[in-house]
């Protein structure tokens, strides 16, 4: 398949937990370990807001840097693109948009935000709106990528007319077959760029990545794509197999698992 051809890239999902200057020391390891892309959980209340911090994370080293993913329910869709266009001419190109329809439980957040419920295909229209937005802001000699995370028919035909790159969302329960199955259902469609959403590497888990509970056995035991082993050598096999039997080449796994898998990338990139 024409996907298996492409290159491996990896990015690292690296939210500001500590202070800043250890979370820049952080990201300039991400870069000399060879990842390609830097990128933002998209969560008020976690962190410093993303579009800054990514601005910050493109000065200081020349990474790719990207939301992972913006939450369509609690910003308004011209904001998104706005965002997006700027954060691209300010990196000079090397800002792509995660975007999706918000993470379990999104609706607390709304509530505590003091804004109005938005209804699943409220959030979706709101994407379509977003990435509209963005492509009149580029106008026709600018692109910026847009990374969307699915679940739903809904959310993946959308994904499928308007995204550059797609990622499944997988729930601890849900088995390989039927994450692959949907994956070829895109690819179906046409020639699209497949990101693997890692959460847990090992016995780590991201917690800004995953719902709160999970547990890795669980992932094994549903023989989960969200699941990479901490072995590098079988990490590669792992990698290797899921590239070539159904054409995921984009790897985005958490910040407390980018020093287990640097030899990953190493051998890969």
């Amino acid at each position: 398949m024409t996907e298996a051809l492409r290159p491996f890239r990896f990015g690292v999902v690296a939210p500001v937990m500590t202070d800043v200057r250890a979370w820049r020391e952080q990201v300039r390891r991400i870069a000399d370990q060879g990842y390609g892309t830097v990128l933002l959980p998209d969560v008020p209340g976690w962190q410093p807001s993303p579009a800054p911090t990514l601005a910050v994370a493109a000065s200081i080293t020349d990474l790719r840097v990207g939301t992972w993913v913006s939450a369509s329910p609690v910003r308004p869709a011209w904001e998104i693109a706005w965002e997006a266009h700027s954060l691209t001419h300010l990196t000079e190109g090397r800002f792509e948009l995660g975007i999706g329809t918000g993470r379990p439980g999104i609706e607390d957040l709304v509530r505590d935000l003091g804004l109005p419920p938005v209804s699943t295909r409220e959030r979706l229209e709101r994407i379509r709106a977003a990435v509209e937005d963005l492509r009149r802001l580029d106008g026709p000699d600018v692109h910026t990528p847009v990374a969307m995370a699915v679940r739903g028919p809904q959310a993946r035909a959308l994904a499928a007319e308007v995204a550059d790159i797609v990622t499944v969302a997988v729930l601890p329960a849900d088995r390989r077959e039927r994450t692959e199955r949907i994956a070829r259902e895109l690819r179906g469609v046409r020639d699209i760029t497949l990101a693997l959403h890692v959460s847990v590497v090992g016995e780590t888990v991201a917690p800004f990545m995953t719902g709160p509970g999970t547990v890795p056995a669980d992932l094994r035991a549903a023989d989960s794509l969200a699941y990479l082993s901490d072995d590098p050598s079988a990490a590669v096999d792992e990698l290797q197999r899921r590239r070539d039997e159904t054409g995921f080449t984009y790897v985005v796994i958490g910040s407390n698992a980018a020093d287990t898998l640097a030899p990953v990338v190493a051998q890969l990139v």
